[in-house]
């Protein structure tokens, strides 16, 4: 292992774009260096850095100082972001949002290969915190934005840009929350273009599934606590804090909440099933038709991905207890986490949870409370182009709605009436890429075909 490790090291490379890339992916690979390179991490990192970067680019590119508005707030002043707007020359159109986050998962150099903020390019992949999620979409609307600049005709439809910063971690200051509460002017648009789409390849490359993104969860945190006096631990009693909690943590784990389908996952599945083996296929059938079919669910369920598509989830992630070795617990917390289904809500999952803990186990929704998910439609306006633009980069290669089962700044859009889609067109590995994760990667091949394909459906809406 030590041998192997030290041989990636000795491979890897600085990376710098290539010379058979065309002049305008080097133009781009530049500014994309230039975020990935930039730390955005929330304890070390600064948003505001990497967007006055951005913003500088598309000054240089021909925008007037009124078409750039950076934000932040004094008391956060590392994780600002900024806005930009392309005039439209169409006053009849609403405008389209290209939305992207620029802060990063945190990645620490003694665990990775390679330093996380180093952008390297080896075996056909660049390698750097980011590179996926979410500085590949951000990086490419930048250069989206400046190149339709630099051509010197306005688009029809107005189109504007926000970067944010916030989305990666829940107690962070969230830009797109507070733009959609407080600057709603800036990013009022008929939709959104977000991240949550995209598409998979198998290990050799081959693509497998394009994807857009059509609704998602709300991620939403509880506190399980439960209090006891306490006592010496040499003289045990039944109502130990401790066993309360897990009780109450086991419950969580024994339950899953019903089965439900949107318009989305209803095509979803529908799409989904052509490819699995037969059983799989007919319980999908019968749970479409009776989504109250334990049986069917059960098998469906059997897939951990398909289980978490299908219903709000709830599952224990972080515990505390106790306050000496020799010491009956006089408290026990446990944080549980729950991605709730789109038109569930927060107070309603709050009351199944303390059901199921309990009246020895308190239960409270942790700040900051998310709005409910509302999935937008499938509206043949949003999807048709994204198909026809598909049709000519990846031929051949259907186009399948999903929710996504995580959770992205969409929703803060989405409460004030801006549908948001999560655009298809950057393929990445089956194993997501270790996103979040460990050597997060990108095929270099898959960004330079995304960023094509999203420059053309931008155009295609923008007209």
């Amino acid at each position: 292992m030590r041998n192997w490790v030290l041989g990636l090291a000795v491979a890897a490379v600085p990376c710098v774009a290539s010379a058979q890339a065309r002049p305008d992916q080097q133009q781009f690979f530049g500014l994309y260096k230039e975020l990935v390179e930039t730390n955005t991490t929330l304890s070390a990192g600064s948003c505001t850095q990497a967007a006055a970067q951005i913003a500088g680019r598309l000054k240089a590119a021909g925008y007037a100082d009124g078409d750039i508005v950076p934000f932040s707030v004094p008391d956060h002043p590392k994780e600002g972001g900024v806005v930009a707007v392309l005039r439209g020359s169409d006053a009849k159109l609403k405008p389209m949002l290209l939305l992207g986050h620029i802060d990063v998962v945190e990645a620490r150099r003694a665990d990775w290969v390679r330093d996380p903020f180093t952008l390297v390019e080896e075996g056909g992949y660049s390698y750097a915190r980011g590179t996926v999620d979410d500085k590949a979409m951000a990086a490419v609307w930048a250069d989206t934005m400046i190149r339709l600049k630099q051509a010197g005709k306005p688009p029809r439809r107005t189109i504007k840009l926000a970067l944010t910063c916030g989305e990666e971690t829940t107690f962070a200051w969230n830009g797109a929350e507070w733009l959609s509460k407080n600057r709603r002017d800036l990013i009022d648009a008929e939709f959104a273009l977000n991240e949550g789409g995209g598409g998979r390849t198998e290990q050799d490359g081959t693509r497998k599934l394009l994807a857009v993104q059509v609704g998602e969860k709300a991620a939403q945190n509880y506190t399980f606590t439960a209090t006891n006096p306490g006592g010496h631990s040499s003289v045990p009693k039944p109502d130990n804090a401790i066993y309360e909690l897990a009780d109450a943590v086991k419950a969580v784990q024994g339950y899953d909440f019903p089965a439900r389908f949107t318009d989305t996952t209803r095509a979803f599945f529908a799409a989904s099933a052509t490819t699995m083996p037969a059983e799989m296929q007919n319980a999908i059938a019968r749970l479409l038709a009776n989504p109250e079919d334990k049986a069917a669910d059960a098998i469906v369920s059997s897939d951990p991905t398909l289980h978490s598509t299908l219903r709000t989830t709830c599952v224990a992630t972080l515990l505390s207890a106790g306050h000496a070795e020799n010491a009956l617990p006089q408290k026990a917390t446990a944080n549980v986490n729950c991605r709730i289904f789109p038109g569930e809500t927060v107070d309603g999952t709050l009351a199944q949870l303390q059901r199921l803990a309990g009246s020895k186990v308190a239960v409270t929704a942790n700040q900051p409370v998310r709005p409910t998910a509302i999935p937008p439609t499938l509206d043949p306006k949003i999807i048709g182009p994204m198909k026809a633009v598909a049709a000519k980069h990846f031929p051949g290669m259907p186009l399948v709605p999903l929710m996504s089962t995580g959770a992205t700044d969409g929703i803060f859009f989405q409460a004030v009436g801006i549908p948001v889609y999560g655009a298809p067109g950057i393929f990445i590995d089956k194993d997501m890429g270790g996103i979040h994760g460990l050597n997060e990667r990108i095929r270099v091949k898959s960004l330079y075909d995304g960023r094509d394909y999203l420059f053309d459906l931008v155009k295609a809406y923008a007209g």
